[in-house]
């Protein structure tokens, strides 16, 4: 036997080899029609997971975090297995849960349109119907290199050479269709109910721009198609309600695709609102004893070595000329705080001296990924 606390503090004995959803029936039938996954001493688990000694079991809904993540990872899984069935010549790349759904990358042999999306949404409704099992089972680094190979998936692949040479690698096979993936899952496609594809994007594989540029099928997943439809409608209002649409309507701002997205042109409107917000800015802070600045656009890679930025933050930096190369390397700034710090050290400092307080209205930029931006949010440059 073992033992078993459960959430709150109620103390069970199970027969050795006796599974969560079993487990879960022994409370109500309700709990397991209702669960999705549990958390086994803090890890989550699918329900045919077996503990093998004593445990605190925590059972997962879909009002849990890490319940709607299993349900929503499992339906990444049967939109790749959809794809496979449909274009079979379509490389996997990753598919995680995310906040609101869940995404998959794929590379395409033929590009697809948001058009073939209802075939899609057709396939996987096929699929959910014939409540196929998900199957767990693990294979040596090596061995699953082969095997993914074997099935010619380069991502797979590259992910799991990626890996340590020790690591037993976890697959998830359903009928037909196998992914590598460390779980958890539904215990079946058929426990999925309600829906949606939503959008179509590219991604850079692994977000490095000098890869591959992939296709991004965004979808969400409910238990309750009422739920759906309330979670979409949502979705609908907010878009009635988008700065980057009604920024638009009002002539506040407009992108224009060759100078770049994240790079917004500021028109009249807008330009007057930015004018008022920096002069109340600059008048409020020299009011409360703040000094003026102005520091470069840009400097050297020097001045971000000493302050950290150019080993951890250079990926998000526009850097000008080859950063292997000796010599002069130049990078637009990021952030102010490293020129604020040379005006500082214009002088010698007494404690007397403090506080001392500096201010800029400064220019930076960021090199954020295509993915995160959003009319006027996270651009590319900003004040």
């Amino acid at each position: 036997m073992i033992k078993v606390t459960l959430k709150g503090g109620d103390v069970r004995e199970y027969e050795n080899g006796t599974n969560l959803l079993d487990m879960a029936k022994s409370i109500s039938e309700g709990l397991a029609r209702n669960c999705l996954a549990a958390d086994v001493n803090g890890e989550t688990k699918e329900m045919n997971f077996v503990p093998e000694s004593n445990c605190e079991v925590s059972f997962l809904t879909f009002n849990d975090e890490n319940g709607r993540k299993a349900y929503r990872h499992t339906a990444s899984h049967v939109l790749a297995q959809a794809i496979k069935r449909l274009y079979p010549n379509t490389k996997l790349a990753i598919g995680p849960a995310i906040e609101d759904g869940y995404y998959y990358d794929f590379e395409f042999e033929t590009p697809i349109t948001t058009g073939d999306f209802e075939k899609i949404e057709a396939e996987m409704k096929k699929i959910i119907k014939e409540n196929i099992p998900l199957e767990k089972f693990e294979l040596p680094r090596d061995e699953a290199i082969k095997f993914m190979k074997e099935k010619d998936e380069p991502y797979k692949v590259e992910l799991i050479e990626d890996l340590p040479d020790d690591a037993v690698i976890s697959f998830y096979k359903q009928g037909d269709f196998v992914d590598l993936c460390a779980g958890p899952h539904l215990m079946s496609t058929g426990k999925l109910k309600a829906i949606k594809l939503q959008s179509l994007a590219g991604a850079y594989w692994r977000g490095n721009e000098k890869n591959k540029m992939l296709s991004r099928i965004y979808g969400t997943a409910f238990p309750k198609q009422s739920e759906l439809n309330a979670y979409l409608e949502k979705l609908e209002e907010a878009k009635k309600r988008d700065h980057n649409k009604i920024g638009r309507e009002l002539g506040y701002f407009r992108t224009v695709d060759y100078i770049g997205q994240g790079l917004p042109i500021m028109l009249p409107k807008g330009a007057r609102v930015l004018q008022l917000l920096q002069r109340f800015v600059e008048d409020e802070e020299q009011k409360r004893g703040y000094l003026l600045t102005k520091t470069p656009f840009l400097a050297k890679r020097d001045l971000y070595k000493i302050s950290g930025h150019w080993d951890h933050y250079r990926d998000g930096m526009f850097v000008l000329g080859d950063p292997e190369a000796e010599g002069e390397v130049f990078a637009l700034r990021p952030m102010t705080c490293p020129f604020q710090f040379q005006a500082y050290l214009a002088d010698m400092r007494s404690y007397r001296d403090l506080p001392l307080r500096y201010n800029e209205t400064s220019t930076l930029f960021r090199n954020e990924d295509s993915g995160e931006m959003h009319g006027l949010i996270r651009v590319r440059q900003f004040t």
